[in-house]
């Protein structure tokens, strides 16, 4: 069973709804929060085989991460998702959430680490917060320009082609190392991220997951069976 929570306080009520209406046998529970004794939980370990989703259950993956306590396991679901959905490829892992991640993991699932950045609307709300005169704005897709003239324009100059010329850059340095490489695009900004590298020469080797956390907690409920 796979439910995604981020945005939304989790009802007993609907958990028990879904299960009348589907045969749930296992059900995961990945989040970076403390074990809670929640309502909702307790239904789901009452009638449903419950797990919570560890390093442990990232099977095909060789976690070679210097400090594994402090990987986020989201940044693992999504790298064992990719692995899952493209065996046997070299895969480069682009999350667009409140964080840029970048977690590649080699074609025989070799995992070393990645890279953190701000994410988009943190990087609008950063200009914002930390001076006195810039306004908050939101992202535009349809934002072309090189640069701004306008200080709006300039705000989304600057950190949309930021991100873009960022991607561009870690993607580059990626397939200087291995030429044949998937690019995954998961996470809520997955699409916007898709539009800004759409005339880029790595357009070919793009592929968007925007679920793709959940697709590897879903490999690691069928990976698992004991």
């Amino acid at each position: 069973m796979l439910y995604n929570t981020q945005h939304a306080e989790v009802d007993s009520g609907i958990i028990n709804k879904i299960l009348d209406e589907y045969p749930v046998g296992k059900a995961i529970i990945s989040t970076v929060k403390k074990k809670e004794n929640s309502g909702w939980q307790e239904v789901l370990a009452a009638r449903t085989t419950l797990s919570y989703f560890n390093a442990g259950m990232a099977k095909g993956i060789n976690n070679h991460y210097l400090t594994p306590e402090t990987l986020g396991i989201d940044r693992l679901a999504a790298v064992l998702g990719a692995n899952h959905l493209f065996p046997g490829k070299n895969n480069l892992v682009i999350g667009g959430g409140t964080a840029i991640t970048y977690d590649w993991v080699d074609a025989d699932g070799n995992y070393y680490g990645g890279s953190i950045s701000p994410g988009l609307n943190m990087r609008y709300k950063a200009l914002n917060n930390y001076t006195d005169g810039l306004p908050l704005i939101t992202a535009d897709s349809g934002f072309e320009g090189k640069y701004g003239t306008t200080t709006t324009e300039a705000l989304r100059s600057g950190v949309q082609n930021g991100i873009k010329y960022e991607l561009m850059g870690f993607i580059e340095s990626y397939k200087t190392d291995k030429n044949e490489l998937n690019i995954v695009l998961s996470g809520g900004d997955s699409i916007f991220f898709d539009t800004l590298l759409k005339n880029s020469i790595f357009a070919p080797c793009i592929k968007i997951e925007p679920y793709l956390v959940l697709k590897g907690l879903n490999a690691a409920i069928h990976n698992n069976n004991d």
